[in-house]
């Protein structure tokens, strides 16, 4: 028997009328997909498709092949769906990337209900800050910021994510709040260089919609003198914070939790910066695992009860 990626690249292609769509639903690279098709060719000593540079099109043999295994196919589809459930319960080890701060803060939290909800699951986290290969690294999910979204993959936004101003009260004892971006420089800083590039990187700040009655500039760069301390690492700069070294530009996964029980204080509360958003990637929707689909729809879920979105955001 063909192996079911070949049947499947193949099925794909003839429905979707081309290798790059059939590579978008299976998760693939149209290069994977055309090689796929080709060994199966060459397997069965027939030609499936004729090719041109504008388009694909099943030969008399292709779609003589394509109505024999449609059905059974299908019925291949659904017993390899079956393997992830567990008396109709979704099963199996579940593979997922996130960021490490952020995932100990807030996706580890949600274990404890997703396990309880879904038992026969075996979550498989890895806590890493680096983007990984979904698809090629056998991941079934990933959350984060910033990955390239090649054909195949599915990006589900969770929140957009604001950069404040924070310091502790400790440190603030006796300093003037500044009341403009331009007051920072007056302030030990606590800076962080970018690990890919390794600049370190400025501050740059937007002032909040509706804010200051509308009049004045709307965004500031600050020029900062010699930092009190620099760190690659935003985890390690929240900690410094709350440690009193400094005032720090801190992304509101990394401080929520220090602002809400008042270990870290806002500060310029009508200024921060926008980081981008953070997203739920996983394959393309056809052919998901039932333990995926759960999880996705759980993580969503979740989020969307504890209003993750609105409490990443002072704008």
């Amino acid at each position: 028997m063909e192996p079911l990626n070949h049947l499947e690249s193949f099925v794909q292609s003839a429905e979707g009328g081309s290798f790059s769509e059939a590579a978008r639903r299976l998760g693939l690279t149209p290069a994977a997909v055309s090689k796929n098709v080709a060994r199966l060719e060459a397997r069965l000593g027939l030609r499936l498709f004729q090719r041109s540079t504008r388009s694909l099109t099943l030969t008399e043999g292709g779609e003589r092949f394509l109505a024999q295994i449609g059905g059974a196919l299908a019925t291949l589809r659904e017993a390899v769906a079956g393997i992830d459930t567990d008396d109709g319960q979704p099963s199996g080890t579940l593979k997922v990337s996130m960021g490490q701060a952020f995932g100990r803060e807030h996706v580890l939290p949600l274990m404890g209900g997703f396990l309880a909800r879904y038992p026969a699951i075996v979550p498989d986290w890895h806590f890493d800050n680096q983007q990984v290969d979904l698809v090629g690294e056998g991941f079934d999910a990933a959350i984060g910021g910033g990955i390239e979204l090649p054909a195949g993959l599915v990006a589900r936004e969770l929140a957009r994510i604001h950069v404040v101003a924070v310091a502790s009260p400790a440190y603030m004892q006796g300093r003037k709040p500044p009341g403009h971006p331009s007051d920072l420089a007056a302030l030990d800083t606590l800076m962080r260089r970018s690990s890919p590039t390794g600049r370190v990187r400025s501050w740059t700040l937007r002032r909040v919609r509706g804010a200051g009655g509308g009049e004045g500039e709307s965004e500031v760069s600050v020029e900062l003198p010699r930092p009190r301390a620099i760190f690659n690492d935003p985890e390690a700069i929240a900690h410094a914070a709350l440690m009193g070294l400094g005032v720090a530009m801190l992304p509101m996964p990394f401080v929520e939790r220090g602002l809400r029980s008042g270990e870290l204080l806002r500060l310029l509360p009508d200024w921060y910066q926008d980081a981008g958003a953070v997203w739920l990637y996983y394959p393309s929707k056809k052919l998901l695992p039932p333990k995926t689909r759960v999880f996705i729809d759980f993580v969503l879920e979740r989020f969307r009860e504890e209003r993750f979105a609105q409490r990443m955001q002072v704008a």
